[in-house]
């Protein structure tokens, strides 16, 4: 990961210069690939470094999401740098590829790395399109089957999860779609959670602190009711 922030961002990383990044990147991920018995681990390896310019122009939308919602960025840098969305995006991103490239095992232990680092729980079979913003992000979970569209935005301790799931006769649980569906700008508030294939249409804003488990339309705009305001009782009783 840190040959891919190399190649991605040159300008942000340690690395020297000299550094020939994609077959350090080849070399180290071949032999990374034969601990997990994949078939051809070479010719997989060189499809996730010829996948790199499409992952890093999909990152660098990433980062300028995140600085056109938070006026408090002072320029890409701070994010590329500080953020802790560029971080889980560039292991999501490829832990992403990595599992549609048929890899077990890695894409996982790679965003498990990132929600060690980061508080970001990401699965890497989910699918999120460009222009993706996470604010703060600690709490945030994605879950597998989870479908995110274009410039959406999320806020700390949003779940987007499963309501429940099925066992087949063997008692084991099967892997259905059982995660939201994320269209084109919704804006996601703190601490919400979406649970079960509900679909959120485009262009929806949803407040803080809701437990949501149907699908809306377009255009919709949900906030919890108005907190109610109580008398303190006296002498200490609290509220």
């Amino acid at each position: 990961m840190d040959l891919v922030k190399f190649i991605i961002f040159p300008d942000y990383s340690d690395i020297p210069s000299w550094t020939d990044g994609p077959a350090a990147l080849r070399e180290i991920l071949t032999a990374q690939l034969m601990t997990v018995s994949v078939d051809n681990p070479g010719e997989i390896a060189s499809k996730l470094v010829e996948s790199l310019p499409e992952i890093g122009r999909l990152i660098n939308t990433d980062v300028r999401a995140v600085a056109h919602n938070d006026p408090a960025v002072c320029d890409l840098g701070e994010v590329i740098l500080s953020y802790p969305l560029t971080r889980v995006m560039l292991h999501y991103r490829v832990a992403h590829r990595l599992y549609e490239l048929g890899v077990p095992r890695i894409p996982r232990m790679l965003t498990e790395r990132a929600h060690g680092q980061t508080g970001i729980d990401i699965h890497p079979a989910a699918k999120i399109g460009e222009y993706f913003a996470i604010d703060h992000g600690t709490g945030v979970v994605i879950g597998a089957t989870s479908v995110i569209g274009n410039h959406v935005m999320l806020y700390q301790g949003v779940t987007l999860g499963a309501k429940n799931f099925s066992y087949d006769p063997d008692g084991h649980p099967i892997d259905t779609p059982r995660h939201p569906i994320l269209e084109d700008n919704v804006t996601v508030y703190s601490n919400t959670s979406i649970l079960g294939r509900v679909t959120i249409g485009h262009d929806t804003v949803i407040g803080g602190n809701i437990w949501l488990t149907h699908s809306v339309p377009p255009y919709s705009k949900l906030v919890q009711g108005k907190a109610l305001e109580e008398s303190f009782g006296s002498d200490g009783a609290g509220i």
